[in-house]
């Protein structure tokens, strides 16, 4: 009985059961496509979905404050072009430094998202429901309207998300480094349990001392950072800067928080959650090719994949209200 116990415990915790389901996805797929859980299919898919996590994670934290930054793929577009655009015109700048300017870049607009957020008091989703739209509309102008591509790159910029050390490619390494800084952040900084804090309950955390306002402007650069990270690095794994890049990419951020049992409401949710939320969505965009599934069905699965992630985790939240509710009467 008591073994019953701890197996449903440990079932009904959201990481948990991601692995259970991501397993049971992956030996479903690979009963069709043997090849499919071949050591280099899986680093292509941890590859391909590395860039999702990290932004996601940025999401993260802007979720669990109960905001949402709808502008993250607006920004992966500018920082993306502005880094691609300086590698065109100075080729000889070391890959490094234009990586710097290009984070910084989406640092400076993340930035912008938290003050007016923070300062101006403008609720999130209607601060960056106009940033998305103003940041791409920087792009089309930085850009005058034309790409950049791989012949107009030097080769150290492309290289940047590729290499290889122990294995892994630079991409994935940026990906493992930025996973344990938020892990570190979110677990054992106070800044990170303010974020929580806020999320569960704004009016109560003021009352302790933690600054709304600093949390908040903190949390949209922290997002900004990341988006800028993942810009350069798009258009260097990709060879190509466009100005339509990442389009519709907040929209994919949510689902993984969502699908990692993230509470939109905030004040919930792992980054370990968010890990697998994003991997999920990664060998679900792989595996449609593999097993002959139009890739128009990507969308409608996704969306159907979100929806029943938002049912099940409201279902968890009344289930939780209802077990406090009965501890408080007993």
């Amino acid at each position: 009985m008591r073994q019953f116990t701890i197996l449903r415990a440990a079932i009904a915790r959201r990481e948990i059961s991601l692995i259970i389901l991501i397993g049971t996805l992956l030996a479903l797929v690979t009963m069709r496509a043997p090849m499919f859980l071949s050591t280099d299919n899986i680093q292509r898919i941890v590859n391909d979905t590395v860039i999702l996590i990290m932004v996601s994670l940025g999401q993260l934290l802007v979720i669990l404050t109960g905001g949402i930054d709808l502008s993250v793929g607006s920004i992966i577009a500018f920082s993306g072009m502005s880094a691609s655009l300086i590698n065109q015109a100075q080729p000889a700048i070391p890959a490094a430094l234009i990586l710097l300017v290009g984070v910084l870049v989406g640092t400076a607009l993340g930035m912008v998202n938290g003050a007016i957020v923070a300062f101006g008091k403008v609720p999130p989703i209607i601060t960056t429901l106009g940033t998305m739209s103003i940041f791409r509309g920087f792009t089309f102008v930085i850009s005058k309207g034309q790409w950049v591509t791989a012949h107009e790159m030097s080769q150290s910029y492309m290289n940047l998300p590729h290499g290889d050390f122990l294995g892994l490619t630079n991409l994935i390494w940026w990906g493992v480094l930025v996973s344990i800084v938020m892990i570190y952040f979110s677990t054992y900084t106070r800044s990170g349990r303010e974020v929580y804090a806020i999320g569960g309950n704004a009016t109560a955390a003021r009352f302790v001392g933690v600054s709304e306002r600093k949390i908040k402007f903190m949390i949209f650069t922290v997002s900004g950072f990341l988006s800028g990270l993942a810009g350069v690095m798009w258009t260097a794994r990709y060879a190509a800067a466009v100005n339509e890049t990442a389009t519709g990419f907040e929209l994919q951020t949510v689902a993984a928080c969502v699908i990692g049992g993230v509470s939109i409401a905030g004040g919930s949710g792992t980054v370990a959650g968010v890990i697998l939320g994003g991997l999920f969505i990664g060998i679900i965009n792989n595996a449609l090719p593999v097993i002959n599934l139009s890739p128009f069905y990507q969308m409608f699965i996704q969306g159907f994949i979100v929806l029943l992630a938002m049912l099940i985790n409201t279902l968890a939240d009344r289930r939780q209200e209802k077990m406090l509710l009965g501890r408080r009467r007993s």
